[in-house]
């Protein structure tokens, strides 16, 4: 009876607190999403359903917080002292990679060839948005497979041979030879103690083996996703700095002279492992010629980008869900928390930004898609591609932050996914280049090609019309300073990012967002925090539009 007693009392009530989110769909619930994705084919948009049910289920969710709650594991040696070098992962990981490799995500760009036409960028990204709005450490490891198929299509010979099992959307996560495996996976390692992104500072060897083979030896800052099945490595031969193809085992099944030396204990994408290693006399394929490595690898690097930013575009429209969600179902003075004008206008503010950060990553998706037969794509691909990763994984982390503000304590807890959302956010902007990377690439693009960019603020222009005159204006002078002056790279990078987020959003018809955004983030007014829309714009129709109100 004292039981009882206590389970009754008062005090125990759980009142005003929001429903769970889970059950929705993540695919139905974005309108944003469903207008980018509408020229899709029927199978298409019915798969993207099924993702969209999926990553709100009560069980994925689950999955997610385990992978993150039981990180990897790193076993060195065996319980008879072998070296052993394996990863152990909690099974959430596995079934959640599972799933992920299943719909394509390390491999579906390829699967018709590398000139495939129609919309392969696109339609990959739409589901790896929604899957990085659920758990992003596991992407990692698909993003590097996905992303290598393009290095490895420099040696036709090495796309054969690996090619096939790379893309069979199936994962398996035995720690054995490749040739003895139903579906591989590629990691990458290019950073070293002594030089960061400085990769002219590499002091990893390589050394003819015979047979067109080379033996590495050296080691690597941080190894990215030490369970991968292979890894594409920089190593110095005598003509320079190349690119190798490192499998994890050989052939016979014997460790291939990789050491892993600890795994990284980072802020956030904790379900993945991040690892530092050594390695004497690993055997690796030459991938490209001699001295062009890193020209080689930069085509993987490219495309990591693009992940990069649809991550964060995935944390984002995710977190701020969270948000609205919770202010939809939120009592507050005897209301609802999203109809105080305050909590609104926060809100439709952030939204501005998602929707900006959402178009824009896709937009360079379609670019991704058309660049083999349309010359001003693959121009835009090029140029935009260190713009929109800078300025998206850059405006993730204060989104986020926001987010958790709006809920106050139960956005900071570690129950709810915001505040894993908040420490995975940062590694995007890190990650194949950190801010200055980005903005060093956008001007040594300028440099070489400024036609380039002048043929992009046309379209851009075009897209504005004359409401953007001044915008575009702005973006000719940041350009022209930055090409004076290093220091101001940053300037250039962040204007010509949002003038292309607000002509997106535009295009896809989206004219109010697109006023609103640009007047606020281009207009010349001083903003640091979120919650700085006047009354001129309408906070709750912007919420809305983007947020649609359950019915």
């Amino acid at each position: 009876m004292r039981d009882a007693a206590v389970n009754t009392s008062p005090t125990h009530a759980v009142t005003n607190q929001p429903p769970p989110r889970a059950g929705g769909n993540a695919y139905r619930d974005d309108a944003l999403l469903l207008a980018l994705t509408k020229a899709m084919s029927g199978e298409t948009v019915r798969e993207l359903d099924q993702i969209g049910r999926y990553v709100l289920a009560p069980e994925a969710l689950d999955l997610a917080r385990l992978a993150n709650e039981s990180p990897p594991r790193l076993r060195t040696h065996d319980r008879q002292g072998r070296r052993i070098d394996q990863v152990e992962f909690h099974p959430a990981w596995h079934a959640l990679m599972r799933r992920s490799v299943g719909w394509g995500l390390s491999s579906s760009v390829w699967e018709e060839g590398p000139r495939k036409a129609g919309n392969a960028h696109a339609t990959r990204g739409a589901r790896f948005f929604m899957m990085a709005g659920l758990e992003t450490g596991h992407l990692c490891p698909l993003t590097m497979t996905s992303a290598a198929m393009a290095a490895l299509m420099v040696s036709p010979q090495l796309a054969r041979e690996w090619g096939p099992r790379l893309m069979t959307r199936q994962y398996d996560s035995a720690n054995r030879a490749p040739v003895e495996k139903a579906g591989l996976l590629i990691g990458m390692g290019m950073t070293e103690k002594q030089g960061g992104s400085d990769l002219s500072d590499l002091s990893s060897r390589a050394e003819p083996a015979g047979n067109g083979l080379y033996r590495l030896t050296g080691h690597k800052w941080f190894m990215s996703a030490p369970m991968c099945d292979a890894f594409l490595m920089l190593a110095r031969t005598a003509n320079g700095i190349s690119c190798f193809l490192v499998p994890r085992y050989l052939a016979g099944g014997e460790r291939n002279g990789l050491a892993f030396q600890r795994l990284k204990d980072k802020l956030g994408n904790r379900s993945n492992a991040s690892s530092e290693v050594e390695f004497s006399g690993a055997i690796g394929q030459l991938v490209g010629e001699e001295g062009r490595g890193i020209r080689t690898i930069l085509e993987m690097v490219t495309l990591t980008r693009l992940d990069c930013a649809l991550a964060s575009a995935g944390l984002m429209r995710s977190g701020l869900a969270e948000a609205v969600h919770h202010a939809r179902h939120r009592k507050v003075a005897g209301g609802a928390l999203v109809d105080k004008p305050l909590m609104t206008r926060v809100l439709a503010d952030m939204a501005l930004d998602v929707a900006a950060a959402t178009a824009l990553s896709f937009r360079l998706a379609r670019s991704f898609d058309g660049a083999g037969g349309d010359a001003a794509e693959g121009a835009f691909a090029r140029a935009m591609t260190p713009a929109i990763k800078y300025w998206v994984c850059k405006t993730a982390p204060p989104l986020l932050a926001e987010a958790i503000d709006s809920l106050g304590g139960n956005g900071y807890v570690e129950e709810g996914i915001l505040a894993r959302h908040f420490r995975e956010a940062p590694v995007n902007a890190i990650w194949e280049g950190s801010g200055n990377i980005m903005a060093l690439d956008v001007m040594r693009v300028h440099a070489r090609s400024p036609e380039t960019f002048d043929a992009i603020v046309d379209g851009l222009s075009h897209d504005l019309g004359k409401a953007g005159t001044r915008t575009i204006e702005v973006v000719r002078a940041a350009l022209a300073l930055a090409a004076r002056d290093e220091g101001a790279a940053r300037i250039a990078t962040e204007q010509l990012a949002l003038a292309a987020a607000a002509a997106e959003l535009r295009r896809l018809g989206m004219g109010a967002l697109a006023d609103a955004f640009a007047e606020t983030r281009l207009g010349g007014a001083w903003r640091a925090t979120y919650g700085m829309l006047d009354a001129r714009f309408d906070a709750r129709a912007i919420l809305d539009a983007l947020y649609v109100p359950a019915s």
